[in-house]
């Protein structure tokens, strides 16, 4: 147990001389919730990196959290040393703090012998992901707190493969991290580090002019776009976010003549002062682009979330009115436009594969049977549809086409290994455009992929469960759903049961092995094709709650699934 009270003194002297953590601790002297909740425990690092509010203590977001985290991974790079000269690649977004983290990160890493590219800007994950790659790096780091509100920030962590970090490897840098003070970590001198070769800084020609020109093949008909592109108008926001630069550049070299961007959204601004949170899931940070689409006429809005790598859409209906689409809508329009577009063009491969998360529609399954590309399924986290591609590539065992996650992440490429908006960006506009050649819109395409399929209802509750207290609480719920699984929910019989921390899927037909890395998740697979998910976010101290359900008939399935969706909150009671 942490003497919070000693961590708490601990931190004023070893920092004593840095008076902005000094004035921040000696403002909630008193306080003892406050310095219990910033100091009970560490920060934590897992796979998708570390993630936290700003502030000094254990377990907040701050430069000395970065700096230990960095030299752990120093450490574990340096494990081979000739690996480590590769170097690790850095790239930060719009947040406050993003600047001084990535620049700390970078100078640590040169204090450890590694190599450190630090990007000159502001730069979105997908470039990260390809730099790594194409620099043949060791690794990468992103700043970044991707959609969360603006009091956090985050350190997001690649291997040389250009995907998250996976979980060995995360518990691998974890214990070098854990093994040190949070003083042991210094900065080489930024002009040292320079002079001697161990910090490069990259300009805008290094990377992103080889990341365009890739990006650009990933069109499937660019004739079509290049004789539609000036009819199709876009109102793209960037929300205040890394986006700004790269997708508006990509939309003009495909031939987007017409891109109107929110004023008010389009400069950084680590406040995100123009919404509640700078989330493309979010019906708010659509607000002011709906005006601006009224005003230009546009019926399709973008939006990006501060480190680019998810996207969010809008279009509008016969009604005049702008539909939000969900995640798993954007990714069965996207899915059914590469396989039917490249089905009649006669390029879709034999051996075609689709990727997409445990937690994503069914209905991506169905596209896929009906075009005869197998669908693989992973855990939820982006770094394993990257796994995926890199195994695809291995053992040529299958060609990828495509990958998405329910939470606004797409790919279509190999060159990148996590979600990328910029790629979602040139999907969504081309697949905008082959309707305009029709004569349709983008909302009439949805429309037809229900009718031909089915209505697919989502729904995604989350419970926050903050604190000491909370994460007893998470674990809690789950012991006692794996030990009184229900038997039917909302009516509907528990078909099967996935237990994805023990690998085992139970059925009336007995016990199946499944083969996927361990993940504290629970899976009710319910009569009719339906089913629920309950699964404790990895970076945020949230339980989840996945209710998913189909029709033939719309209004039904979205009753089944509020029904269904009452029904299962109470599992989480």
């Amino acid at each position: 147990m942490v003497d919070v009270k000693k961590a708490y003194e601990q931190w004023l002297a070893d920092f004593a001389n840095d008076p902005e953590t000094v004035e921040d601790l000696k403002a909630i002297a008193g306080n003892e919730a406050e310095i219990q909740d910033r100091f009970y425990t560490g920060l934590s690092f897992g796979t998708a990196g570390m993630r936290g509010v700003l502030g000094a203590g254990t377990n907040r977001m701050n430069k000395y959290n970065v700096r230990r985290a960095t030299k752990g991974l120093a450490q574990y790079l340096m494990q081979d040393p000739e690996n480590a000269k590769r170097g690790v690649v850095i790239a930060y977004d719009s947040r406050r703090f993003s600047t001084e983290f990535a620049k700390d990160t970078a100078l640590v890493l040169s204090a450890n012998g590694v190599p450190a590219f630090l990007f000159d800007a502001l730069r979105p994950v997908p470039i990260l992901s390809y730099a790594v790659r194409h620099l043949n790096a060791a690794g990468g780091v992103v700043i970044t707190a991707s959609h969360n509100p603006p009091q956090y920030n985050g350190y997001k962590v690649y291997g040389d493969d250009g995907a998250q970090l996976g979980p060995e490897a995360a518990d691998a840098v974890t214990s070098y991290i854990q093994a040190l003070s949070y003083t042991d970590a210094v900065c080489m001198d930024e002009e040292e580090a320079l002079k001697s070769g161990l910090l490069k800084i990259i300009g805008d020609k290094e990377v992103d002019d080889d990341y365009m020109k890739d990006i650009r093949t990933l069109c499937i008909q660019p004739e079509m776009l290049k004789e539609q592109g000036d009819k199709l108008s876009i109102v793209y926001t960037p929300l205040h976010g890394s986006g700004n630069v790269p997708v508006r550049r990509m939309l003009k070299e495909i031939g987007i003549t017409k891109v109107a961007v929110v004023p008010e959204q389009e400069k950084p601004d680590g406040n995100f002062s123009t919404v509640k949170v700078p989330n493309p899931e979010d019906p708010g940070a659509f607000v002011l682009a709906e005006k601006l689409a009224d005003e230009v006429k546009a019926n399709v809005i973008f939006a990006t979330d501060p480190d680019c790598d998810r996207l969010g859409l809008a279009v509008r209906g016969h009604d005049g009115v702008f539909h939000l689409l969900t995640g798993n809508q954007i990714g069965c329009v996207l899915l059914q436009y590469i396989l039917d577009t490249k089905a009649k063009q006669g390029t879709l491969p034999k051996n075609g594969a689709a990727v997409k998360s445990i937690v994503s529609t069914s209905l991506a399954n169905r596209i896929c049977e009906h075009y005869g590309v197998k669908m693989f399924e992973t855990l939820t986290g982006f770094k394993f549809i990257g796994e995926k591609i890199q195994q695809f590539q291995d053992t040529g065992s299958n060609t990828f086409l495509f990958g998405f996650e329910e939470s606004y992440g797409f790919l279509s490429s190999t060159f990148v290994r996590d979600k990328d908006g910029v790629n979602a960006s040139l999907l969504v506009s081309e697949v905008a455009a082959a309707c305009e050649a029709e004569g349709i819109t983008l909302y009439d395409r949805i429309q037809e992929i229900f009718k031909q399929y089915g209505y697919y209802v989502e729904k995604v509750v989350s419970k926050t469960l903050p604190g000491m207290d909370g994460l007893s609480r998470m674990k809690t719920i789950m012991r006692e759903l794996r030990e009184n699984p229900p038997k039917e929910l909302a009516g509907l019989k528990v078909t099967a049961v996935r237990d994805y921390l023990n690998h085992t899927r139970v059925s009336e037909s007995g016990t199946e092995t499944i083969d996927l890395p361990s993940s504290d998740v629970l899976y009710y697979e319910l009569e009719g094709g339906n089913w629920v998910c309950v699964r404790p976010s990895g970076t945020e101290p949230k339980i989840k709650l996945y209710v998913n359900t189909n029709d033939k008939d719309a209004d039904k399935a979205a009753a089944l699934n509020e029904k269904l969706r009452e029904d299962s909150e109470k599992l989480l009671a």
